[in-house]
């Protein structure tokens, strides 16, 4: 009698803890979404520009793209894929100490000219991923990232003194504000872009640095709820669509209106 108790109440205690595991709802979405391959895709809208400290040499920093990618990576290409590429920056400076060079998207305006452009992430980020080429150099990489608030904060990444390709992950801190209830002003986290140090003691005289497949990792549910469409209804254009249809509607039963007003004064008349 006693073992058939205890074989009812561990089968009720497995039930008890095994049965949530199976088929509950989550709300969470994680996926990786690819930033920027550097290879010339036809989704990204927007092109890369650098700039440098003061010291920079004449003709430097000089920017490009080149046939290349991580052997990492190698696998993972299909035949119908363009060719690999990667983004690559040159800087020389003419004395050493507190220099840098910052690569950052820029976007092509309406008026033709080119401008920053912070690209904006999907849901909330927990990390950003790309690969880095070093070329052996004490200099300091930073990614520079602007929250839903509007500062722009600097994110550590990794000393550049190796030689080749390295897998970099850059965690955000939880504490980041990437989300506003506010409707004017940045909605969501933006990638502002990479900015590199040299150290004060380092050679200064040829350092290049190449990118490759910048993407992150996100909750793309974290901050979609029911009714999210109507968040950025353009009220402007569909009180002008309303304000056409009604207006025409209108202005057609006042002339019927008139019409008629003026067939009774007819009538009446004739009458007299």
């Amino acid at each position: 009698m006693k073992q058939g108790r205890f074989v009812f109440v561990s089968l009720a205690l497995l039930s008890l803890f095994c049965l949530p595991v199976i088929g509950q709802p989550s709300s969470k979405s994680v996926e990786t979404i690819k930033l920027d391959t550097f290879d010339g895709s036809d989704d990204v809208t927007w092109t890369w520009n650098v700039q440098a400290s003061r010291f920079i040499t004449e003709g430097y920093p000089k920017m490009g793209y080149f046939a290349g990618m991580p052997n990492s990576l190698r696998p993972l290409v299909a035949e119908d894929d363009p060719e690999p590429m990667v983004l690559g920056a040159q800087a020389s400076f003419a004395r050493k100490g507190d220099n840098w060079i910052e690569i950052y998207p820029v976007m092509e305006g309406e008026d033709g000219s080119s401008g920053n452009y912070e690209i904006p992430f999907i849901g909330t980020v927990s990390q950003i991923d790309f690969w880095v080429w070093g070329a052996g150099y004490k200099y300091f990489l930073e990614v520079m990232v602007r929250d839903a608030a509007g500062s722009v904060h600097v994110l550590p990444v990794t000393f550049l003194n190796f030689d080749g390709w390295r897998n970099v992950v850059v965690n955000i801190p939880s504490s980041m504000v990437q989300h506003s209830r506010l409707r004017s002003g940045p909605e969501t986290l933006a990638f502002v872009g990479f900015r590199i140090s040299s150290d004060p003691n380092e050679f200064v005289d040829d350092f290049v640095v190449y990118f490759d497949e910048l993407k992150y990792t996100t909750n793309i549910l974290a901050n979609i709820y029911d009714g999210y469409d109507l968040r950025n209804v353009d009220f402007d254009a569909a009180q002008g669509e309303g304000e056409s249809e009604d207006g025409t509607e209108a202005a057609a039963d006042t002339d019927a209106s008139t019409a008629a007003d003026q067939d009774v004064v007819a009538d009446e008349g004739v009458a007299e």
